[in-house]
């Protein structure tokens, strides 16, 4: 790690610069981290785990054609990812009322949108990524028109697809936050998904018992966070079923 250049470093993942032009390693961390940073934790075996879905949710996606910045998984922590620029929000799909949406609306945690809400932050910690109107995303030149209805058109299917394969295993897809940017070929510009997609990013809810699997049980101390996720990773095949997690170093399959 002390050979490469670093990038940018978040709250839960570092970027160094790529081995190739218009590459980057991203490096996923243990940290785990809640209201805008203030409650923070070190969770061993989430870095790994998190690389590892992120991976299973990237690859999903390219193979529905739904482009994203990933290239490969180069080990446990790491992946090559495109470099691309990254447009400054947090793009927000609620299929049930959840969190910060509840408290705003006044409506009860579980209940089903009439239709998939899509929602606009920008990305800020110094603001707590406030909730934005499309119309500020024009008019202060973060996307054009056509660029947001292309985001919108993009979160919808990341919807889908997500919605379906946690259906599958028994987890309900609650809501979720995406990033994308733009990759550039000459005149010829076109979004992609990037960051990342795991349970750091997503509300999951186990369906029948309504158990939750996502960073929600760090924010309420819930349980155990690696537990929580290593459950998602089991149930989507990223990991063997009898393995357990005593000892915060899950085993993933390559």
């Amino acid at each position: 790690m002390a050979r490469r250049t670093k990038i940018y470093e978040g709250k839960a993942k570092t970027l160094y610069e790529g081995p190739e032009p218009d590459t980057l390693v991203q490096y996923f961390k243990d940290d785990a981290t809640a209201f805008n940073a203030e409650k923070k934790a070190v969770i061993d075996g989430k870095g790994v785990l998190n690389n590892r879905l992120s991976e299973y949710f990237m690859v999903g996606l390219e193979q529905i054609g739904v482009p994203t910045h990933f290239l490969k998984r180069l080990n446990m922590r790491e992946q090559l990812i495109r470099r691309v620029e990254i447009i400054p929000l947090e793009v927000i799909v609620r299929n049930f009322a959840a969190g910060s949406f509840s408290k705003r609306m006044g409506i009860e945690e579980g209940t089903p949108m009439p239709r998939p809400i899509v929602e606009f932050s920008y990305k800020d910690d110094s603001l707590g990524d406030p909730l934005v109107p499309e119309e500020y995303v024009i008019a202060f030149g973060w996307a054009s028109q056509q660029e947001l209805d292309d985001i919108v058109a993009l979160a919808l299917r990341v919807n889908d697809f997500l919605s379906g394969v946690m259906y599958g295993v028994g987890i309900k897809l609650v809501d979720f936050k995406i990033e994308l940017g733009r990759v550039y070929d000459g005149d010829f510009m076109r979004l992609v998904v990037a960051d990342e997609i795991s349970p750091d990013s997503c509300r999951l809810w186990d369906i029948e018992t309504g158990r939750k699997l996502d960073k929600d049980v760090f924010r309420q101390d819930l349980g155990d966070l690696a537990d929580a996720y290593t459950e998602v990773a089991t149930r989507l095949g990223v990991m063997p079923s009898n393995v357990t997690h005593p000892s915060g170093k899950p085993t993933l399959i390559n």
